[in-house]
Order: structure tokens, then sequence, then C-alpha cells
């Protein structure tokens, strides 16, 4: 197997990285479960960066044939615990044919890898066709919001700069397609072990959506909540354009071609 990429590898043996995902809360990671679940019974389905197992975990008791990978060795040492079919990869090409899955899909996976556009395209080749692709990311260019933890996110002149970035990135995906890519940030890596901050691609849902497009995906949905809320409430927050510039950006795609 091939050694990690760079960024990758910080995660390679971090045992505080497998101890903090082992904490999660069910709420947290519930949305994309049940958006993962396939859409005929006893679908196939693919958790990258499977983290520990939970999501793999509870798509088996649902008699998913759920299979989930990881470049961090403690995280698939835990996850084994729940599932045989979890197993370490080397970040780049996922270990499965073209076209394995009725779904796959990373929950705040992308803002950590080191090519997320090779990532989103790995995602959508083990897609079959008619196969649903789920990613949900942290959106770095929020311009609207409250309890920003992370930098990028903070402050009048950082909300200005990525409502600006965002409609230059529109502007480009109009006029030169080909040139598009996720503008990246330096991680920032402190204790005690905090995920979120080591962040190095400003994810956000336009661009997510732009890339599943052109990889031959119909989008579905386009949220800026990722977890589960009140019925009323998520159609509030999510009924506008305004929901690519707050909280977070989940989107689910249909493989189409």
């Amino acid at each position: 197997m091939s050694d990690p990429k760079p960024h990758e590898g910080y995660y390679h043996q971090n045992d505080a990285y497998a101890e903090f995902l082992a904490g999660w809360d069910p709420a947290f990671y519930g949305k994309y479960t049940r958006a993962l679940r396939p859409a005929k019974p006893g679908g196939r389905a693919l958790d990258v960066g499977c983290g520990v197992g939970q999501v793999v975990e509870a798509l088996t008791r649902e008699n998913v044939e759920a299979y989930g990978v990881d470049v961090s060795e403690p995280n698939i040492a835990r996850a084994r615990k729940f599932s045989e079919r979890c197993q370490l990869y080397d970040g780049r090409r996922l270990p499965f044919p073209d076209g394995h899955f009725d779904s796959v899909g990373a929950l705040n996976v992308l803002e950590h890898v080191d090519e997320p556009e090779a990532f989103l395209k790995e995602l959508a080749r083990v897609t079959a066709i008619g196969g649903r692709i789920v990613v949900s990311s942290p959106n770095f260019r929020r311009a609207i919001g409250f309890r920003d933890y992370h930098p990028r996110m903070r402050g009048l002149r950082n909300k200005w700069e990525n409502w600006r970035r965002i409609r230059e990135k529109r502007r480009q995906m109009a006029e030169d397609p080909g040139a598009v890519r996720f503008d990246r940030t330096p991680p920032i890596v402190k204790e005690p072990f905090e995920p979120d901050d080591d962040a190095i691609i400003l994810t956000n849902a336009v661009e997510i959506e732009f890339f599943l497009r052109s990889l031959g995906c119909e989008i579905q949905a386009v949220h800026c909540t990722d977890r589960v809320v009140p019925a009323f409430i998520d159609w509030c927050l999510n009924a506008t354009p305004l929901r690519y510039y707050m909280f977070s950006a989940f989107v689910v795609g249909r493989k189409a071609r």
C-alpha cells in the first residue's frame, strides 16, 4: 500500500483523532446516515472516511451491505469491531471497481484531503449509474451565521470576503469552468486535537455542487443543515439561495452518467 499523502498522513496513526470520533453523538451523523441509505432494500453503501464505524454500524443494522474506508489505522481498528467490511486505504484510489455501490458518501472528510477534486471523482467512479452521492462538509465560505468555530468564518471582514469569493467562483464557473479549484488554507494544528481547525480545503456547497454536476450527477438537494432539525426550520433555512452562504454544505447528487 502506498503511503498516505502529506496532510492525510497526519491522521494515519492519530489515536487522539480516533478518540474524538468515538465520542460523536449519533445526532451528528444521523442526517448523513439517512441520506446514505440506498434506495433499494439490501443495497450496497460506502462510507469514505468512515472514522470509527458508527455510520457503517447503523446502516448494517438496517440490513444495508455497508462498507467503510479510512486512512487512519486507529480508526479502522475500532471500526472493525463493528464490521469486517471496514478497511484501511491510501487516501487516493478507492479499493473497489467502477460502479460498485448504490450509494457513496463522505462526512466531514473533503476539507481534510490533499486533492479534493480527485477525491470527488473517486466517489463518482465507484457509484453505480442511478446511485446516490452524499458529501457533507463545513461551509468555510459562510457569510451568514454565528458560533463560527474557524478563523476563516469569523468577523465581518471574513464574511464579506467569503461572499465576494463565492461570487467570483460563480463567474469562473460560467466563464472558465476548467480552471475551478477549491481554495486551500494552512492547517491549524493544536493541542488538544480539534479536527475542524486542521482543515486544509475551504469547502462550500457552491463548489461541491459544481464538481458533482461536472462528474455527471443530478443534484437532488443542497442544504446548509447537516443535522436533523425540525421540518419547518429546515425548510426556512434551505428555501432560498442564502443556504449557500450559511452554516454547512450538505449536498446530495444522483449519478446520471
